[in-house]
């Protein structure tokens, strides 16, 4: 017996959020309706919204759309748990920010968003040994996005970019699961290091904008690195990180710092890092 649209939607809350937010967007807004029906409602499956989606934007003279989006489904269809990470990240973003109102605001136009999930295939790719891929999708991210993500960099899932300009991530970065950050950070080395030379960010860490985090070292799960910080040294689990270099204001903790995005620092230690 065919499974139905229907059906298959109630196993899959995201996208049944988001293909109701598309219908009735596409009411509301007449003149996007033709891009909302091509880009979500005429899909059965978020991944291949997606795929469709991105690669009308990666896709270009030098390569195809439809070749672009053929490498998306590959990569997708060979490795289930990138979807279940672009799943997690549509979550975070219409959670943890308050300018976001609908799944599908985010789908279609953050670009936050689309930078993380093209870089996922670029990773895909990257570690399957199609390293000039890997190359060319992290070049046109940059391009596009104004996100520069090296393809060799591991990222967890429910991950929030907000705004995303100037955000850059090094080659031998880890970023963990529940992290939140704002444009212009960098994960960065030292520019005198080689090998394994760029941040370790733990989960439920919150980067806000303009932090830039150099060298391998470990930002501790549950920390804050404040705006325009500049970090050279390790930042222990649930403590605050601020200035230039950065000094431990507050290790009192938060429960989950990413989520609460609270960016107010309050100096009320002397603790040097």
């Amino acid at each position: 017996m065919a499974v139905t649209r229907e059906k298959v939607a109630t196993c899959d809350p995201i996208w049944s959020a988001l293909r109701e937010q598309a219908e009735a967007l596409a009411q509301r807004e007449p003149a996007l309706a033709s891009f909302v029906h091509a880009t979500v409602l005429k899909h059965e499956r978020l991944e291949s919204a997606l795929s469709y989606h991105l690669a009308k934007k990666i896709g270009g003279e030098d390569l195809s759309p439809m070749m672009t989006r053929e490498i998306f489904d590959e990569a997708m269809a060979a490795n289930p748990a990138i979807g279940e990470a672009v799943r997690a990240d549509l979550s975070a973003v219409f959670e943890r920010d308050p300018a976001c109102h609908t799944h599908v605001e985010a789908f279609l136009f953050y670009k936050g968003f689309h930078s993380l999930q093209s870089y996922r295939i670029a990773h895909w790719l990257w570690n399957n040994n199609r390293h000039a891929m890997a190359l060319f999708f992290q070049s046109r991210i940059s391009e596009l996005f104004d996100v520069d993500i090296h393809p060799a960099a591991k990222l967890g899932k429910g991950i929030m970019i907000d705004h995303a300009t100037g955000v850059v991530i090094g080659e031998t970065a880890v970023v963990e699961d529940d992290v939140s950050m704002l444009h212009g950070v960098t994960l960065g080395g030292t520019g005198k290091e080689v090998g394994d030379r760029h941040p370790k960010v733990r989960r439920g860490v919150l980067l806000s904008m303009g932090a830039k985090v150099l060298g391998n070292i470990e930002i501790g799960e549950y920390s804050r690195v404040g705006a325009g910080s500049v970090v050279l040294k390790s930042v222990p689990s649930g403590c605050t990180a601020v200035g230039v270099p950065a000094r431990l204001t507050n290790c009192a903790g938060a429960d989950r710092p990413s989520h609460e995005m609270n960016q107010v620092i309050e100096d009320d230690s002397d603790y040097k890092i």
